[in-house]
């Protein structure tokens, strides 16, 4: 690992900040760990945290609204899409990525046209590192002839795309159908209140170009009570986010923040734990977890601790978003996605680590639909080895070819679930000579 860092150091530095920006996501996902997760001299967590402060600048970029970056301030989800042309796209190309008022990302496929799919999630959802016309939704929308929202956020966890869907499906702009995406490590990102303070070793904010995971609304275990709560943003104005650029600040405010200590330990970030936390909250989990008698217990322990913490704030928020849409008579759709931790184990005949919320959501009975399978089963038709397969699909994320992929894999599941039907799929045979509402003026 050491060799294999330093030789993309050398590459990082014959490139342009931008797209040693797209590098660093395509080798993360690649990797399946972060940088973080390669540091070998891990500090203590007060010492790690102070680190993470914020340059002002940096924050004056991301928080005017004049400013051209890639994500912009929100009061609920700490941001959301802006606009910007990151040179991350395929062949190092500049991808153009840009938001409406509302911070849904730029749709021209049947606009004009009754819109009753929205979607959320974070940025396999958004699509990041294609250009507005190459995502997903965009691609679905063209074969089904009828418009797709696109809310997805880059880095945004469970609860923050649920967050977000419950704050636009209150307005004007409010579907029907659902799509809500879960990917990678979006379980644990629920529960941290600054994910900013995670990916700070490794992410480069491009002069705040693309900045983002500031503080945002979260979930977290209570350990008084044994219950999860809601928690709102500890920052929810402009002005209230330059107190990041504050390290005794940014300490007093996380360094009770449990999951992030427990996340950043995993990791080898830091060397300290909040043994009496941890402890209280594997009684919680119900317990089953070796070694938590020793003040650094073994790092796998305490990433299995984490996963079922994070897994059960999943469940709890899934079955709010499933509660929320039949109070409001929508329909919920769950995608399952993970190229790192889930999809290359599935293919390797391993188990994969999230099968709790497999169980949980056949078990409730959910809708849903795993894209981790669909890979699975496509690879069957491919002898080439699985790193070669990858890179019909990802350039990090999925490139155009791999949203298309997604948008063909996903499309019987939608139009089963819609109705009426599709105008592509309704057997009248008016259609052919009508299209009202289809032709150019």
């Amino acid at each position: 690992m050491k060799t294999k860092l330093k030789n993309f150091a050398l590459v990082l530095m014959t490139c342009d900040l931008r797209t040693s920006l797209a590098l660093v996501i395509a080798f993360w996902l690649h990797s399946s760990c972060d940088f973080a997760h390669c540091q070998t001299v891990p500090v203590t967590f007060d010492a790690y945290l102070r680190k993470s402060v914020v340059d002002k600048k940096t924050l004056d970029v991301f928080l005017d609204p004049k400013q051209l970056s890639w994500a912009k301030f929100d009061p609920i989800t700490g941001y959301r899409l802006g606009n910007y042309m990151p040179r991350d796209g395929v062949n190092q190309s500049s991808t153009i990525s840009t938001s409406q008022t509302n911070g849904m990302r730029t749709a021209r496929a049947y606009v004009d046209k009754p819109c009753r799919i929205n979607t959320y999630g974070d940025s396999f959802t958004l699509c990041h590192q294609v250009s507005d016309g190459e995502t997903w939704q965009e691609y679905l929308a063209g074969h089904l002839g009828e418009p797709i929202r696109n809310f997805g956020m880059g880095g945004y966890g469970v609860y923050q795309a649920y967050r977000r869907m419950i704050h636009e499906e209150q307005s004007d702009h409010g579907g029907k159908y659902l799509i809500f995406y879960v990917w990678g490590d979006d379980h644990v990102r629920s529960l941290l209140r600054c994910r900013h303070a995670a990916i700070y070793p490794w992410w480069n904010d491009d002069g705040g170009r693309a900045f983002h995971n500031n503080f945002w609304a979260n979930m977290e275990m209570n350990l008084k009570t044994s219950q999860l709560e809601e928690r709102e943003n500890l920052l929810p104005t402009p002005e209230s986010v330059y107190k990041m650029a504050d390290p005794d600040w940014t300490v007093q405010t996380l360094k009770d923040d449990l999951a992030l200590n427990m996340f950043m330990y995993v990791r080898g970030n830091v060397s300290d734990l909040d043994m009496n936390g941890v402890r209280k909250l594997a009684a919680i989990m119900g317990g089953g977890f070796q070694g938590l008698d020793n003040p650094q217990p073994p790092r796998d322990v305490i990433d299995q601790l984490l996963n079922r913490y994070s897994f059960a704030a999943t469940k709890l928020i899934l079955t709010k978003a499933r509660e929320f849409a039949d109070r409001k008579g929508k329909k919920l759709l769950v995608v399952l996605f993970d190229p790192g931790r889930v999809m290359k184990p599935l293919v390797e005949g391993k188990p994969r680590y999230d099968q709790e919320i497999v169980d949980f959501l056949k078990e409730k009975q959910f809708r849903c639909f795993d894209m981790n399978v669909v890979h699975v089963e496509d690879y069957k038709s491919f002898s080439i080895p699985f790193d070669q397969y990858r890179k019909r699909y990802f350039i990090g994320h999925y490139s155009p070819a791999g949203n298309h992929f997604f948008a063909c894999s996903i499309k019987d599941t939608v139009i089963d679930w819609l109705e009426p039907k599709p105008i592509t799929y309704q057997n009248n045979d008016d259609r052919w000579i009508t299209f009202e509402g289809y032709l150019q003026k």
